[in-house]
């Protein structure tokens, strides 16, 4: 996102403690051994902030920068649930060789002064709980 003239300073703010955010949880998933295939991957449904891969597992993450934990786990609300379920459908559609491997939703929840947690299956391919 370019700096323009008149841009609100306090959304500039969030958009960068986001994208640090987003760094955090890839950082961590490398460390755990997943692959990161794509970071903020756009589609027409929406954004997935990160999709990696672990063995035959190809897992969509969605990154939470919140005051506490459980402000994060409730940041996940059934909007954002269909919004990463579609934008999955998408690029499984643009990937079909992913098609064999199983697939998960997790949350990586970003806390000031504390490392990430990575929660995993946070909800199903149908966007359930």
């Amino acid at each position: 996102m370019a700096r323009r003239e008149g841009a609100d300073p306090a959304r500039l703010a969030a958009y960068r403690r986001g994208l640090f955010g987003e760094g955090l949880a890839a950082l961590l998933l490398r460390i755990k051994f997943y692959r990161i295939l794509a970071r903020r991957y756009r589609t027409p449904a929406g954004e997935i902030d990160i999709i990696a891969r672990r063995g035959r597992v190809i897992v969509f993450v969605e990154v939470k920068r919140r005051p506490t934990v459980a402000e994060g786990l409730d940041a996940i609300g059934a909007s954002s649930r269909r919004r990463i379920t579609r934008a999955a459908e998408l690029w499984l559609g643009a990937h079909p060789d992913a098609a064999s491997f199983n697939l998960r939703f997790d949350l990586v929840i970003v806390v000031p002064g504390r490392l990430p947690r990575h929660i995993h299956s946070i909800f199903d391919a149908e966007g359930r709980s």
